[in-house]
């Protein structure tokens, strides 16, 4: 489903636990295998992301979001072609606001650069944002609803958020969906925990090859997994471990051929011609790392989580 979700390194703003905020995050995977379609030629995807999320808190009921992401993606573009790098890196600004004990907003400004970083340009810069509305139902759920909104190469892309967090009051059993961007669902049993997640993932990259026109590479992908951790040092090192099968597919149009509007998995006046096979997903492996910060000692204080 094209265009399902665009922008994994949104997904950080999307949980909002009450205890804790993940302050570093750092992952690095491999697909076994992609197909390209109708030719007799395959490619392995690498991929690495990288993300730090800062809140400086102002007072008891908001916060600044500070931080950056970047994200790198080592493919094939095309079949028998060299292997190509992908960047995607990008800044976060914004506020967290509390309003009263159940209502919540969080406001997002999502500038990046994304392309294979050669002769950077101001075409390579894409500006978008979010904005989230939370409620909190009681001390174990909290709905959230929003939109997010984005300049991309194929033109301008927008989705609603849905989604809710719950922790059992045992504190093992912990669900944090924002639909139809990403879900998890995880068990924890001391200092092992067992998971599954999914990740909507869509993004552009700007392709620049010599004496020849600018291309650009329309990534859309999503990722099932199952997971196991070790949670060390009291909880806040956490070590993941991944397996699932990602539908990874990175489709290559002309500089300028894009759609009139997408909307989630829906694009709207999309006539651009696909230069490039399409590639079929496959199994991934991916190992992550995460520094999580705890702020018990003020649980009603909500600060975004970078989980």
């Amino acid at each position: 489903m094209k265009k399902l979700l665009l922008l994994i390194f949104l997904f950080p703003f999307f949980s909002s636990a009450q205890e804790y905020v993940d302050i570093f995050r750092i992952g690095y995977g491999q697909t076994i295998n992609n197909n390209f379609e109708g030719v007799d030629s395959s490619t392995n995807v690498k991929f690495f992301d990288a993300g730090l999320t800062f809140p400086v808190v102002l007072n008891e009921n908001q916060a600044i979001i500070t931080g950056a992401d970047i994200s790198i993606n080592n493919v094939q573009l095309f079949p028998e072609a060299e292997y190509t790098s992908l960047y995607s890196t990008n800044l976060k600004l914004g506020l967290a606001s509390t309003w009263s004990e159940k209502w919540s907003t969080t406001i997002v400004l999502l500038p990046k650069i994304a392309s294979d970083y050669k002769n950077l340009s101001g075409n390579d810069f894409y500006f978008g944002g979010f904005a989230l509305l939370k409620l909190k139902k009681n001390e174990n759920l909290k709905y959230r609803f929003g939109i997010y909104a984005s300049q991309e190469a194929f033109g301008l892309f927008t989705t609603p958020i849905l989604g809710w967090y719950y922790l059992s009051p045992n504190k093992r059993f912990e669900m944090d969906m924002s639909l139809p961007i990403s879900a998890d669902v995880s068990y924890k049993f001391g200092c092992t925990t067992v998971g599954m997640d999914y990740f909507g993932i869509g993004r552009s990259y700007n392709v620049h090859y010599e004496n020849r026109p600018t291309l650009y590479a329309d990534l859309s992908s999503l990722e099932f997994a199952g997971y196991l951790q070790f949670n060390a040092l009291e909880e806040s090192v956490l070590l993941r471990a991944k397996v699932g099968y990602s539908s990874n597919n990175y489709e290559m149009y002309a500089e300028g051929d894009k759609i009139d509007l997408g909307v989630s998995a829906f694009s709207f006046g999309d006539a651009r011609t696909q230069l490039n096979p399409s590639l079929n997903g496959g199994i991934f492996l991916k190992f992550e790392a995460i520094y999580r910060f705890h702020i018990r000692e003020n649980p009603k204080e909500e600060i975004p989580n970078s989980k």
